[in-house]
Formats: structure tokens, sequence, C-alpha cells
């Protein structure tokens, strides 16, 4: 073999490699069997590459081949990506294509959240894709809001100063620093009536202590009081006091419908004024006993008879004689 021969050989060689290695670092490997390929349409890729890698519940399974522009006028400016598989393991159409954070130093792979239901996937078919997002990108969906009201916050707290400045003028501070003063005057005289509060209830801490005693006796004696109340039969006394009470009612219900004596005596006037009658009939005939006594006891030898009743001598309690 000559010379040039060899040169030749070992040229092509290290030609081949170097195509190889160039290939391998993208990572295609041209020596690897034929692989099935799928499509992926992306709004925004965030950050995916060429050569990143496809994974299947976390095993590795192939790589990104192609990332380009979509030419259809209606999705202008959508992403298409070509990955490419290197396994026969089977998934539905309706699997996704899920572009995921590979660490937090950044780097994006891919990932294929496999799905069995419906139509078995075959190479050119196109899958669904998503974007998951990173830590950063959902730390800072959660920041913006709160950083927009934060400059909402801080611009109404702007105004809010602009206005107090306004307000504020040389006049009303001097104002307001008499007002403090005056609450400091004001302070002070609250501490000196405190303190002299103290002074007189250590002063009399003595009679305090006396008072609160017989405070606790009075207390003591009531509740010995309530005590002996509960336990003394109130109820059935109460019980007894309306029953009376329902009696009274009754007779004097009857006095007022005019039952019984006193009721006749109450609404009869025949029977009233018979009884005024008989009682100044009564009075005459006690006067006309105590005026002439000969007339209901009467002696006399010769029979010498009584004088007869004088109405007008009873009237004037003059005596017969």
């Amino acid at each position: 073999m000559s010379k040039e021969l060899k040169t030749g050989i070992v040229a092509v060689v290290i030609i081949a490699l170097f195509i190889w290695g160039y290939n391998f670092l993208k990572g295609q490997d041209l020596f690897s069997a034929g692989s099935r390929h799928f499509f992926v349409e992306y709004n925004n890729i965030n950050g995916l590459n060429e050569a990143s890698q496809v994974t299947i519940n976390g095993l590795k399974v192939g790589k990104v081949d192609e990332i380009v522009f979509n030419n259809s006028p209606e999705k202008k400016g959508n992403l298409i990506v070509k990955i490419s598989l290197a396994t026969d393991f089977n998934f539905s159409k309706n699997s996704i294509a899920k572009i995921y954070s590979a660490s937090l130093m950044g780097g994006q792979n891919l990932a294929i959240v496999p799905k069995y239901d419906g139509e078995t996937a075959i190479s050119g078919d196109f899958l669904k894709g998503e974007v998951e997002s990173d830590i950063f990108s959902s730390v800072g969906e959660k920041l913006n809001p709160i950083q927009a009201k934060l400059e909402n916050v801080l611009v109404g707290a702007d105004s809010l100063l602009i206005g107090l400045n306004q307000v504020l003028d040389e006049k009303s501070r001097k104002s307001l620093n008499r007002s403090i003063s005056g609450l400091e005057g004001t302070i002070t005289d609250v501490r000196k009536t405190l303190s002299s509060v103290n002074g007189l209830l250590a002063n009399n801490k003595d009679n305090l202590d006396s008072t609160l005693v017989n405070a606790k006796k009075i207390t003591d004696n009531f509740s010995k009081v309530s005590e002996d109340l509960a336990k003394s039969n109130l109820g059935e006394t109460v019980k007894k006091l309306e029953t009376t009470l329902t009696d009274v009612n009754a007779l004097l219900a009857n006095m007022k419908s005019g039952k019984g004596t006193l009721g006749k005596l109450m609404t009869d006037d025949k029977m009233y004024t018979n009884l005024t009658n008989a009682s100044k009939e009564m009075e005459e005939l006690l006067r006309e006993m105590k005026l002439n006594p000969k007339r209901f006891v009467h002696f006399s030898l010769f029979g010498k008879k009584a004088k007869p009743f004088n109405e007008e001598n009873n009237t004037k309690n003059v005596s017969n004689k």
C-alpha cells in the first residue's frame, strides 16, 4: 500500500469522525437506527433549543431535531418543533408534548405525557403542545399583580403626602405643634392626678380594707338571707296567698252583687233605712229608760199610774216628772 493511499484513508477517517462528532454534539447520532418523527406547534417555546432532550415518564427517548416558523398565514409567528423518538413505545394522538424547565440554571426539555385513548400516533403526526411555567416564571406571575398593587399604593401615598403638605402650611404646622404641646401638658396633668390617686389609695388602705371586709360581710349576710328564702316554701306561701285573694275577691263580688247580709246592707237601701230607724228607736228607748225609769220598773202601793211617753221631752232629754 502506497504512502499516498494511507494518507487518503486517514484523511477520510478523520473527516468522518469530525462529521460524526459534530452531529453528536448537535444531538444527532448517525449510527442510530431509524426513528419516528412527530411535530408540535407552540406560540412560544420558552427557550427550547434544537438537540434538547425528549423524555417519556422521565426516560430519554429522543431529541428535538428542528424548530421552524409556521408559514401558514393564519398561524404566522407560531413555531413548529420537529422531534424524533428512538423507541417503538406507542401512545395516542391525544398525548401532550410539554416543554419544561430542565434545571434552575436554565435550559428547556420536552416531555411527552402519554395518553392511550383514541387513535395511535404514527410518525409524522402532530401532537398537542403545552408549556410548563418554571419556578421563576411562576414567581414572576404571582409577583406581577402584587407589584401593580404596590405601585398603586405608592401612587396613593404620594398623592396623600402631597395633599398633606398642601394642607399643612406654616400656620397649620405651628397650630399642630401647639396642639401637641398642649397634649403633652394634658398627659403630664393626668400623670400627676394618677400619682395623687395612688397616694390617696395608699393612705387610706386600712379604711378601704375595712370597707371591703364590711362589704363582704353584707354580701355573706345577703347570701344567707337568700338561702333562707330559697329554703322556705315561698312558692307554697304565694300559692296560699293567691287562694286567699281569690276568696276575698269572690266575697267582694258577692257583696257587690247584693248576696249575703253585707251585700244586702250595701245594695238594699230599704234595709239600710230600717237599720237606721231601728238604731234611732233604740237610742230613744235607752234615753227614755234613763229619763223615766219608773215607766219600766213601777212599784206603787196606792196604784199610781206611770206617766206616758212624751216624745218632745224625750227629744229634749227631759224627764216626765
